[in-house]
Formats: C-alpha cells, sequence, structure tokens
C-alpha cells in the first residue's frame, strides 16, 4: 500500500475535516453539565438548519438504522397498514423494519437503478385511504440514484399517511428543504456529508407526524421519542451521548455555515456532475439510469474485471478506497462518492488511480483524459447545482 496515501471516497464513512479530528483528540469532559448543555443547544440548532425545518431534531447515539427503527415504532401500532417505496438495498431496510413489527406492509418497486414512479404511489395510497405511513429512500446509497422526494411528498400529504424520509447519505449533499416540501419525518447519520464517523443517527418529526407518537402501542425503550422531547427541553437527551461526536459535530456544522447551505450543496453537484463527466470519458457506464446523486455515483464494472479485485487492488495496494457492489450487485458495481469533506484533489487522486488499475485489469483507461473531463466540467456551473 502507498503509506503516504489515504484517500477515502466511500459514501459512509466519508473524510472527517481536521477541526473536527482535532476535537475528537481533546480531553473528555462530563455530559450531564451546563457546559455540554450549551454546545448540544447549539448543535441543535445548527442541524435545524441542515434539515431546513423548524421542527426539532433529535439526537440518539447509534447508527442511521436507530433513526430509521425509531421512525417506525414512534408513529405505528401492531397492524397498521404502511407503503414501503423502495428500489435498492436500503430501501429494502423499510420492509424489514416493518415486517419485524408487525405492520401490514404494501410495497412499490423500481428495478435497482432506477428511481421511484410517484404515480405508482398515488395508486397504492388510492386503493389503501388507511394507509399509516410512506416510508421511502431520499438517495438510495446503493445504487446512486435520488427519489423525487418533492413530487411524492405533495402527494402524501394530502392523503392520511405520514412520509418517513431516509435520508442518511442525501442530507446535506441532495436537496431536501423537509418543511417546504412538506416531509414529515426525515432520518439521517453522521459519517455522510455530515463529516462525522460513525455514531450519531438523526430524526426530526413533524407536529403530524408526532401527534400518531401519542397513540403509537409499538414497544420501544431506547428510541421513544417522547423521552426525547422531555429532554429536549432542557437541551439535553435521555441516555447517555456519543459526547466527542456532538463536540465535533458543532465543528462540521460550521464549516456548512460557513461556507452557506446553498453552496455547500452546490459544491457537492458540480464534484458529482465532473465525477461523471471523467467517468464518462473513458467509457465506464454509470449504473443510475436517471436521478443521479450528488452523494455518491454506482458505475457499473466493464465487462471481463473482477469488481471485487478492482476495489481491493485499489484499497490494499495504492491508497484510495471506494465501496463495491452490494447485495446482488457484489462485483457488478462500484460506488464513488463526492460530498462532505471529499474535495476536488481526493476525486482527481481517485479518479488516476481508477485509471491506473482499470489498465493493469486489462480495460485500458486513461487517467489524463478523465483528469482533463473533470477539471473542464468542473470550472462551469452545471444543471446540476441545486441553487442559482
Amino acid at each position: 500500500m502507498n503509506q503516504n496515501r489515504n484517500v477515502l471516497l466511500t459514501p459512509g464513512p466519508t473524510p472527517v475535516p481536521p477541526e473536527a479530528l482535532k476535537i475528537l483528540s481533546q480531553p473528555i469532559f462530563h455530559h450531564r453539565t451546563p457546559q455540554y448543555r450549551k454546545v448540544f443547544g447549539r448543535v441543535s440548532l445548527g442541524l435545524q438548519e441542515v434539515f431546513q425545518t423548524k421542527s426539532n431534531v433529535f439526537t440518539l447515539t447509534s447508527s442511521g438504522t436507530g433513526a430509521m427503527e425509531a421512525a417506525v415504532v414512534n408513529f405505528l401500532s401492531p397492524g397498521d397498514t404502511i407503503l414501503v417505496a423502495h428500489a435498492g438495498k436500503f430501501g429494502e431496510r423499510w420492509l424489514e423494519l416493518g415486517k419485524s413489527y408487525g405492520m401490514n406492509v404494501l410495497s412499490v418497486s423500481a428495478p435497482y437503478g432506477e428511481a421511484i414512479d410517484p404515480a405508482e404511489i398515488r395508486k397504492v395510497l388510492q386503493v389503501n385511504p388507511f394507509t399509516k405511513a410512506v416510508y421511502t429512500t431520499h438517495c438510495e446509497t446503493s445504487t446512486g440514484v435520488t427519489y423525487d422526494i418533492q413530487s411524492i411528498a405533495e402527494m402524501v400529504s394530502k392523503s392520511n399517511a405520514i412520509l418517513v424520509v431516509d435520508a442518511i447519505s442525501g442530507l446535506g449533499a441532495d436537496p431536501l428543504p423537509q418543511d417546504e416540501w412538506k416531509v414529515d419525518v426525515v432520518v439521517s447519520g453522521s459519517q455522510k456529508a455530515l463529516m462525522l464517523p460513525p455514531g450519531l443517527a438523526f430524526i426530526s418529526a413533524s407536529e403530524r407526524a408526532l401527534a400518531l407518537n401519542k397513540t403509537s402501542t409499538c414497544q420501544k425503550y431506547y428510541c421513544d421519542l417522547k423521552l426525547y422531547q422531555k429532554a429536549f427541553l432542557d437541551s439535553d437527551t435521555p441516555f447517555t451521548p456519543a459526547l466527542t461526536l456532538v463536540l465535533a459535530l458543532e465543528e462540521t456544522l460550521k464549516l456548512i455555515q460557513v461556507k452557506g447551505l446553498r453552496s455547500h450543496l452546490n459544491e457537492t453537484a458540480r464534484l458529482a456532475d465532473a465525477t461523471r463527466a471523467a467517468l464518462r470519458a473513458i467509457k465506464l457506464e454509470l449504473f443510475a439510469k436517471s436521478h443521479p446523486s450528488n452523494a455518491v455515483t454506482a458505475v457499473k464494472v466493464p465487462n471481463g474485471i473482477d469488481g471485487e479485485k478492482l476495489i481491493k487492488i485499489m484499497r490494499d495496494e495504492k491508497g484510495v478506497t471506494m465501496a463495491g457492489g452490494q447485495g446482488s450487485m457484489k462485483g457488478k458495481i462500484f460506488r464513488i462518492a463526492h460530498m462532505g469533506y471529499i474535495t476536488k484533489e481526493d476525486l482527481t487522486i481517485g479518479l488516476q488511480i481508477l485509471c491506473e488499475t482499470l489498465s493493469a485489469l486489462g480495460f485500458q483507461a486513461s487517467s489524463e483524459e478523465a483528469v482533463h473531463y473533470f477539471n473542464e466540467t468542473y470550472k462551469r456551473p452545471t444543471a446540476k447545482e441545486v441553487y442559482r
């Protein structure tokens, strides 16, 4: 392995900026103190800005799946009807959670690499007017596809159901103004565009959703939002927080605030567009057939190339880590992230090493051409920029 190189281009965890690393290395202090509550209060306000909501954003010490589970047990009762709209491995997690808690689970799906058609959701809701909640995904990390959450939310808001969105990888990378789009519940995690190690999860719930929390009979304890609402009044959490991660989160939120959320999202969009231009230039086929995410790009492994070997050589011998495919896509695709603290320089190195490794395995790819197209595309504003 190149001992001087450690380029992390996976869609979680993503690189952690120096400001946050410095905080993570400092001596710890007790969390049940005014000192911590002041920090937690500032962090909670910063999260509201990123979620683009006036609702409280609750912080859990868990992976993102912990927030997903909280988004099931807090708003439902066993036997409730829910609709899961999915087109990838992580969307299928909503199916598994719903079934685990005894829900009547309806499903709308699309093939991997495609986005959910909002019209299909409408059809199911019309036939099943007592559906309690619709669960779907913002960015399907396993395929690099974003769903049309704005259209889905507008439609669901006119039904009896609440809309719950997994934005674990999309928040801070792809547009998701929660209040403006009428999304009832958003869940996310720390290790993606929020630029931290894994360990924190977040959930924001509208008043419409919290009304269901009052009648939910699902068994819960650690994930019970009633406890989080009570503690939130004192700028606190009901259980021990991941103290150093919360302190570091204040630093990464500051980076977004100083840059401005719009500029941060636009920069991510430019990196995504430039990365895809480079990949097309070397004749690689993108996996997402439409609606590619600004968070991550999925790429088909060329015929005759061992996808798992490709990832292994880049990681273990060349110091560049990309993600392989998951589930049925294992060995068939690889994924390159361009969110959070991933920089133009990181992606340039990653593309060079990708071309070098592909060529060694028998698929000729010019690193000079890839970097040229990346730089030329990056220089100009693109249609993928979310704010002008």
